[in-house]
């Protein structure tokens, strides 16, 4: 007669290796994902999968495809968490003295119709940038680190821009739920909005990283908004998907198991 705990084994045993095979397709979906996007040179990044969760390493010639690497994997069907170790070689050929990444950093901004007005600066030492000072919206924060991040000579950036803190309207917890109710992409009814102050929690579920990208950005939206504290766990509506082949040879091996119990 099978003991309880020999069955247990054997279950806890087909779960190990059905994720081992999840695993090895979602490291397989973003190596295609990484190569299949031209704006990306994956050639020397290394992706490593462990259930839902990607990893990054290698290196990559620009900060650019650092972070066009990172939203890539983001993108991809069943990835919950990005960890990156992404490193940047630059070329010899895109290799700047800081004072020309200064003067590249302070043009941008001030040909930036959404930045030309607001007051930010900037520091660099060895292509590493740092932004500093204050605007009135958050997306100028964002607009300013997606303005110089297409540098020549950039190998980081920490965006320590912070928004003017505003008077928040008394219903602006109410105008942030109907802003994500208003939108198409979003299941408004799984997201939850409660305010701290100035600051907006979320929290709740969505389906992907672009929904939690949606849901920050209408909460950024709000007026008196100086924080968004994003609590929103990515769970995919119908789970991680493996290849035809993959689900046939689980079910075989389940089903196999099952059988050698009972009999």
């Amino acid at each position: 007669m099978i003991t309880r705990s020999v069955c247990g084994d054997a279950i806890d045993s087909i779960r190990e290796v059905l994720n081992v095979m999840i695993s090895n397709q979602l490291q397989l979906d973003v190596q295609e994902e990484l190569k299949w996007d031209p704006k990306v040179d994956a050639r020397h990044i290394v992706v490593t999968a462990h259930e839902a969760a990607v990893t990054l390493t290698g290196y990559v010639p620009t900060y650019f495809d650092k972070m066009r690497a990172i939203a890539a994997a983001e993108h991809v069907h069943g990835v919950k968490a990005v960890a990156d170790e992404l490193e940047v070689h630059l070329h010899q050929a895109h290799s700047k003295e800081d004072s020309d990444i200064a003067d590249s950093v302070i043009h941008i901004l001030e040909w930036n119709t959404a930045l030309s007005d607001q007051d930010i600066k900037a520091t660099i030492s060895n292509g590493r940038v740092t932004l500093t000072g204050e605007v009135d919206w958050n997306y100028q924060r964002d607009e300013a680190e997606r303005a110089v991040d297409h540098l020549v000579g950039v190998t980081s950036i920490t965006n320590q821009i912070t928004v003017k803190p505003r008077v928040a309207a008394a219903k602006v917890e109410k105008q942030i739920t109907n802003a994500l109710a208003r939108h198409a992409a979003l299941d408004a009814r799984q997201i939850h909005v409660t305010m701290s102050g100035t600051k907006a929690v979320l929290s709740g579920h969505v389906h992907c990283f672009d929904e939690a990208r949606i849901a920050r950005n209408a909460a950024w939206s709000a007026p008196g908004i100086s924080a968004v504290d994003d609590h929103l766990l990515v769970i995919h509506p119908q789970g991680l998907r493996a290849p035809k082949d993959e689900r046939a040879a689980s079910q075989h091996l389940a089903d196999t198991a099952y059988g050698s119990l009972i009999e």
